[in-house]
């Protein structure tokens, strides 16, 4: 995979980390021990596990260096390493992930795998984006076909449908919930919204291209944008951002 950009990620990062304090206070009655950030990118959710569980042994985990750099830079207090999630170990009381799953392939067998690597009565919390379907994703599909990049985002948004989780986790946890959030992200322009997916989204088909063609595809992308998304009457655009949670006990 592509190595993301951490300086474009935080630009948003009032939007991108809410949902990760959202699960997070969903699970601020337990006490776990030791906690692992899966996908912990620049650090922001990290920082927001620590301060639901102050006295926990907590481990960011990130494959990107860039990632992890920044979290270190930034949350010199905490502790990160670069690590791919297959590399993880037995004996945690919590895996947290915000918005890294639906990155990882085949969850039918992840989520069992992850659920035996937890303690007896371990958590798995996550949150993953489900948003194939909003007219941003659209639009980046349709223009990456367009230029023969289809390929290049073949493992892009390896989500299942929430019935289907339903019974993968009935099948490997004692207990689990659920549920969904539409986050209505207000966005101050229409290049706002190119830039909330140029340090994720895009950059495994800019990694691609050189810096003429980066500009065109970036340029074609924005057009659709401008036709798709109108202007409210406050002058912001509106991204409507999909995301499913669950919390499911060993």
């Amino acid at each position: 995979m592509s190595d993301w950009n951490s300086t474009l990620y935080l630009k948003f990062k009032k939007e991108r980390t809410q949902p990760a304090i959202d699960l997070a206070n969903k699970v601020r009655s337990y006490t776990p021990n030791k906690i692992v950030d899966v996908g912990c990118g620049p650090g922001n959710s990290t920082e927001i596990i620590k301060t639901i569980f102050p006295n926990s042994d907590i481990l960011g985990i990130d494959n990107s260096q860039n990632m992890i750099y920044r979290a270190q830079k930034e949350h010199p207090e905490l502790t990160f390493q670069l690590c791919d999630i297959n590399n993880l170990h037995y004996g945690y009381d919590m895996f947290f992930s915000n918005a890294c799953l639906q990155w990882v392939p085949n969850h039918t067998f992840l989520l069992p795998v992850l659920m035996d690597k937890l303690n007896d009565g371990g958590i798995l919390a996550v949150q993953i984006t489900m948003n194939q379907d909003e007219p941003l994703f659209r639009i980046i599909d349709d223009v990456a076909s367009k230029w023969n990049l289809k390929t290049v985002s073949s493992h892009f948004n390896n989500t299942l449908q929430p019935d289907e989780y339903y019974d993968i986790l009935s099948d490997c946890s004692s207990n689990f919930q659920i549920w969904e959030t539409i986050y209505c992200h207000a966005l101050p322009s229409h290049q706002a919204l190119v830039d909330w997916i140029k340090g994720t989204r895009l950059r495994p088909y800019l990694d691609t291209l050189n810096d003429e063609n980066k500009l065109l595809f970036e340029n074609e992308i924005l057009n659709h944008v401008i036709r798709t998304y109108p202007l409210r009457k406050d002058g912001n655009t509106l991204l409507h951002f999909r995301r499913f949670f669950f919390i499911a006990i060993k």
